[in-house]
């Protein structure tokens, strides 16, 4: 293995293959320096030398730093993709990572928003007219109404909307594209924002781009950007309980799936590869329907 930085072959192969964001390529880097760091205190040569042995005994390493599960389950996912591609690349005969069985993830149920709750974030969102509050309530109706993701938000370019068949070209993770439509209301915040907001600020601060959503300099909404414009929108509706903006996704997802809509359909128009992180949301729904079981049949 000597000669060759097996670290950087394998981001690149990330970015240039798999189509992994810059995110995704950090915390894989990330998780494999750490076990490097493992493997010096260990006087582990190279990666090459690492046995399934080393491998339960890094396991043990983990769990007496107390990593969350979920934690020491994204780190044995990215050795074991890393050493796939060592193995892929000839460097390995076999992937000490490949049996590997760690703590189960527990299980976490998506948090969402109750149909009171949605009324009183719309409520902020519609009290007045100002640029930027047609701006918010353009981003609120979105979100609400395709379950896209903040990143996904702030990507969306003007040409992305069209609005005769009320659908949103989206540009999920991995560039991966896909169809999202949108109802009534979105269009109706979207068209309301665009004339009386955006092109508003745009011209005062001449600015020139097709990023549908900006800030009041006129300059693109970046993610951070929109969660902040979430989170004021959280305040202003005075809701008590810890709440996301993330939760807007779940919520999207909760009330398809609660009002009938097919699992198939859902993961679609989330966006998830694998219809495994879809199926989390059905024991939210089986939550919803023994509440409401509870709560109203006289003989629960």
């Amino acid at each position: 293995m000597t000669g060759r930085n097996w670290e950087q072959e394998f981001s690149n192969y990330l970015s240039t293959e798999r189509n992994y964001s810059e995110h995704t390529n950090i915390n894989y880097l990330h998780d494999i320096q750490d076990f490097h760091q493992f493997m010096v205190e260990e006087a582990i040569a190279q990666f090459a030398d690492v046995a399934y042995a080393d491998v339960r005994l890094y396991l043990t390493y983990l769990r007496k730093k107390e990593f969350a599960r979920t934690t020491v389950a994204r780190k044995i996912s990215s050795l074991r993709s890393f050493y796939a591609f060592l193995l892929r690349e000839g460097v390995m005969t076999e992937n000490p990572f490949a049996s590997v069985s760690h703590t189960k993830k527990q299980l976490r149920l998506p948090k969402f928003f109750y149909s009171q709750e949605m009324e009183a974030l719309f409520g902020v969102v519609y009290d007045n007219n100002d640029p930027l509050t047609l701006r918010d309530r353009a981003l609120l109706e979105i979100l609400y109404a395709t379950g896209i993701r903040v990143s996904e938000c702030a990507g969306i370019l003007l040409p992305d909307i069209d609005q005769t068949y009320q659908a949103i070209l989206i540009r999920g993770k991995g560039n991966k594209e896909r169809y999202v439509p949108f109802g009534a209301f979105a269009l109706d915040a979207v068209n309301d924002y665009t004339i009386g907001s955006r092109d508003v600020l745009m011209e005062h601060h001449q600015k020139e781009h097709n990023y549908l959503l900006v800030n009041h300099y006129g300059d693109p909404l970046t993610p951070r950007g929109i969660r902040y414009c979430l989170s004021k929108v959280i305040e202003k509706a005075a809701l008590t309980r810890k709440i996301h903006p993330h939760m807007l996704r779940h919520t999207f997802a909760t009330d398809l799936l609660n009002n009938g809509a097919d699992m198939r359909t859902v993961q679609e128009l989330l966006g998830h590869a694998s219809l495994s992180s879809t199926q989390i949301y059905t024991h939210v729904t089986k939550e919803h329907l023994k509440d409401t079981y509870m709560k109203h049949h006289p003989r629960a």
